[in-house]
């Protein structure tokens, strides 16, 4: 049994090297509010009213409406539990991890899902950015050379070959608000203009006309497109762990404000680009709702700028916890000093990889519905649960003991569905795909 007095099995002495100085946890609970915004608003939202064409408007708005009401519940239960020991912060998702699961165990549960959800967004983000700044290009200058997109997601992956060697959270803070401004900026073009351009003549709610086979799949990738949109949670912990904490404050308070601010802007956001992008286009609409949108041609190239710009804060946001893990294991293993050398070594070979994967694989929503099923839904539905009822321990058959078990079996449900949906249909498009064009 674990009790709040048990030392925490994920805190290894070599590890509290690496803990954030006390003299770093200096950031406010707005940090928290824009650090959130920037890693749970992002590419997905633009994404919405297509997994409103395959999912209808009754499901698709019960979906919607349950993922914010799960994912806030298990956001405040991340929040609860990074402090959970008495004078212990959990500052890593896979220190709690450890602390829940056991020594050997805890990693091997924990770790994968937080690197796929990390480098699973990074990607997304790097076929989004290249994506937009393609876009922007074409609208802003309609007599320039056209360039391969796999040139412009080159071009929009290097320019974190600099931003990249900024050393912390701390240190992307502005980058990061100046995201959080973009996303909420773009999201209120996407519906705004869609409400103003009206219904398309001929506008029709049935469902896509496809087989029964391809229909299934589509609708489970959906699921993941929704499931992607409701991030945040795999950099929570990191997010808090730059909050000072008090016995007369602990930094509970100051980060579950900004979290209930941040899920404020995420509704605000969210459910008026699903529901009046879903309406304007119907079973039409783009996996990018502003492709849809052409007009005024100032303001939508407006809108893909701004993409572009939150995309490069999102892709910080959650890189910083990869490249931590990375300079963590090259000094462990390969006796490297922590400092320039070493962070331009590991980081720089992030952004690499990244880029590769994003320049092959450049197919947005389905991207979207496969990492949202296998790595978002562990990490923002139900392993937070999980982690809350095995150290919390709720007496059985109590709200929040159903509660809990009512994620769990959601969450795996809906991980299960999108992971073979978006892989499905990763293969199906790919296979029509002529790759480096």
């Amino acid at each position: 049994m674990v009790s709040d007095s048990q030392a925490p099995k994920g805190v290894h002495a070599d590890d509290q090297k690496w803990k954030v100085e006390d003299a770093l946890r200096r950031a406010k609970w707005w940090y928290s509010t824009f650090h959130t915004v920037t890693a749970m608003i992002g590419a997905g939202v633009l994404s919405l009213p297509y997994a409103m064409a395959y999912l209808g408007w009754g499901p698709g708005a019960m979906v919607l409406f349950v993922s914010w009401c799960m994912t806030l519940n298990t956001m405040w239960q991340m929040i609860q539990l990074h402090e959970c020991v008495p004078g212990t912060r959990f500052d890593r998702y896979i220190d709690l991890g450890r602390y829940a699961f056991g020594e050997k165990l805890g990693p091997w549960i924990v770790l994968p899902q937080q690197l796929i959800v990390q480098v699973g967004c990074d990607i997304v983000y790097i076929v989004t950015g290249g994506k937009c700044m393609k876009k922007f290009m074409e609208m802003a200058c309609v007599n320039c050379v056209q360039i391969r997109q796999s040139y412009w997601i080159v071009m929009f992956g290097s320019i974190h070959f600099f931003l990249s060697q900024l050393p912390n959270f701390n240190s992307v803070a502005g980058v990061s608000l100046a995201a959080a401004v973009m996303s909420l900026s773009y999201s209120t073009i996407a519906w705004a203009g869609s409400l103003s351009r009206g219904r398309m003549e001929n506008v029709s709610y049935a469902y896509k006309k496809t087989s029964v086979e391809d229909s299934m799949f589509r609708v489970f990738n959906a699921l993941g497109q929704i499931s992607f949109a409701y991030a945040g949670h795999a950099v929570a912990l990191e997010i808090q762990a730059t909050i000072p904490s008090t016995p007369a404050k602990p930094s509970r308070i100051p980060m579950w404000k900004g979290a209930v601010a941040a899920y404020f802007i995420n509704a605000v956001c969210y459910f008026p680009v699903a529901f009046i992008g879903y309406w304007a286009f119907g079973q039409d609409v783009e996996d990018n709702i502003l492709l849809n949108l052409q007009r005024p041609a100032w303001l939508i190239a407006s809108a893909n700028l701004m993409v572009v710009i939150h995309v490069i804060g999102s892709y910080q946001v959650y890189a910083m916890p990869v490249f931590d893990m990375m300079e963590r294991m090259m000094m462990k293993r390969f006796n490297f000093r922590q400092g320039f050398c070493l962070r331009i070594i590991t980081r720089s070979a992030y952004v690499v990889f990244t880029i590769f994967v994003g320049v092959t694989f450049p197919f947005f929503g389905d991207l979207l519905g496969f990492f949202g099923g296998f790595g978002f839904a562990p990490t923002s539905y139900f392993l937070p649960s999980v982690m809350w009822l095995v150290i919390k321990k709720p007496k059985r058959f109590s709200g929040k003991w159903l509660i809990n078990w009512a994620s769990i079996f959601i969450g795996v449900f809906i991980m299960l569905a999108s992971t073979v949906g978006g892989l499905r249909n990763i293969i199906a498009d790919a296979s029509t795909y002529t790759f480096y064009t």
